[in-house]
């Protein structure tokens, strides 16, 4: 355990940003999940919008990788521009 109070508080503010990132990360991963199983073009278009500023915001504040953030939104627009 820490003994200093400067260490207690950075154990404080490490929890409370990790749970942030977390929550980030998992509603990212859901609008993702969501935006997969769209059918309809334009609803697709709207939600793509979406998920693309999520995974430019997570890979800004490195929670994901800049180049998996890359990879995700290649993969999506391909998608909604297949539909």
């Amino acid at each position: 355990m820490a003994n200093h109070k400067s260490a207690i508080k950075r154990i404080r503010s490490n929890e409370a940003k990790r749970v942030l990132n977390r929550y980030q990360f998992k509603s990212t991963r859901t609008a993702i999940k969501k935006l997969r199983g769209t059918a309809d073009k334009s609803a697709a278009q709207e939600l793509l919008k979406k998920v693309t500023s999520m995974l430019d915001r997570l890979a800004k504040k490195n929670i994901i990788h800049k180049n998996k953030a890359a990879n995700n939104k290649s993969k999506l627009t391909k998608l909604v521009n297949a539909l």
